[in-house]
């Protein structure tokens, strides 16, 4: 049969299990394997957030890239069947292309060939210090996996175009800050089975952090999450400086201020551990610029497209959001969202992103249900 042929990734050793690279070792429809990046100005004038992700078990692939400038955002989705090559990762006018693994990247997204003052960047990514692995992150309902990824962050520096509106964004690498995320493993996608596990093991509460933060020595990556309750299922706070071990920060504790009758945070504190105990550790974290993920990039509770959803061959969608009415969006205030922000440390200014979720009851900050807000 034509599908049992081998791919382009079994002529090399890297298989993990008697199956081609074409097939994940697992049945889970919920596979998944994906990247997410975020580029911004240290002034919070522009924030590009950008990702692609691989179905295989769905036979989806699928990509977005949201830009917020002032109010406005802007985006642009495609999705196709997935091919047998996973060294080609581009899908519709998206594409990234691993120039040097972990060191070099270079993103893409090609104009509206009906538009030329639609959203368009040629972009790359350079590492500035190694990339640092997450926690083994699982999670389950009534006794079943839904989650359960394995994860690299990094940050680094970006340089290149982004064009939009007629408009032409320099981004120069000392002006600006990048991130990126790697995962892959089982999550849940859009279908009956998760609708049927979401209202059968409803969760009370959520409460997230992911903040990965680039200094000019230094590389610090906070995450935490958080049942109703304050239990805590994901802890991790480590910080990385070249030629030096890598330090355990202990155990968070954040202090995040929100603007009154939100869930937006304005600006927060995060509490490490110094493990020589000589003097408390303080991660202030000033937000410059916020772009929710249900708006445009696919993230639950998207209402208009959502990963790994099939959308027929050659699938492209574009869209412009105005951002100035939150009542416009309400979905976005149950769904993550990413803060490009400043961040002092020990006398330190760094950049990077502060992506806060906090849904439902969360007893530790005072939140009661899905209708609490901040005074």
């Amino acid at each position: 049969m034509e599908d049992d042929r081998p791919v382009p990734l079994d002529e090399y050793p890297v298989h993990q299990v008697p199956l081609s690279m074409k097939h994940v070792a697992t049945g889970d429809r919920n596979a998944y394997d994906r990247c997410i990046y975020h580029l911004f100005d240290h002034e919070g004038h522009t924030l590009l957030i950008l990702g692609l992700g691989v179905y295989p078990n769905t036979g989806v692939i699928d990509a977005y890239a949201t830009l917020r400038t002032g109010d406005t955002l802007h985006a642009v989705r495609a999705a196709d069947a997935l091919g047998d090559d996973r060294t080609d990762l581009s899908v519709g006018p998206l594409r990234i292309t691993v120039d040097e693994p972990l060191r070099r990247l270079r993103l893409e997204c090609a104009a509206d060939p009906g538009d030329p003052a639609s959203l368009s960047y040629d972009l790359t990514w350079n590492a500035d210090f190694p990339a640092l692995w997450e926690p083994h992150h699982i999670q389950r309902r009534g006794g079943r996996l839904t989650l359960e990824g394995r994860r690299f962050v990094q940050v680094g520096r970006p340089s290149g175009t982004i064009r939009v509106g007629g408009e032409e964004i320099p981004v120069t690498a000392g002006e600006w800050t990048a991130t990126r995320d790697r995962s892959w493993g089982v999550r849940p996608i859009p279908g009956e089975e998760r609708g049927r596990l979401e209202e059968e093991f409803a969760a009370e509460g959520f409460h997230w952090i992911w903040c990965p933060v680039r200094f000019d020595d230094r590389f610090l990556m906070v995450v935490v999450q958080e049942d109703a309750d304050g239990y805590r299922t994901l802890n991790d706070a480590t910080l990385v400086r070249p030629g030096h071990r890598d330090r355990q920060l202990g155990w968070p504790r954040a202090d995040i201020v929100y603007r009154p009758g939100t869930r937006h945070p304005g600006h927060a504190v995060l509490h490490l551990t110094d493990p020589g105990g000589h003097k408390p550790l303080e991660l202030g974290v000033e937000v410059l610029a916020s772009l929710p993920l249900a708006v445009g990039a696919g993230y639950p509770p998207a209402d208009d497209w959502q990963h790994g959803t099939w959308r027929g061959r050659g699938w492209t969608d574009r869209r412009v959001y105005d951002l100035s009415d939150p009542a416009a969006h309400p979905l976005a205030a149950y769904g993550v969202i990413d803060h490009a922000a400043r961040f002092t440390l020990d006398g330190r200014t760094g950049h990077g992103i502060f992506e806060h979720g906090s849904f439902g009851r969360h007893d530790p900050s005072g939140f009661t249900g899905f209708d609490s807000v901040a005074p």
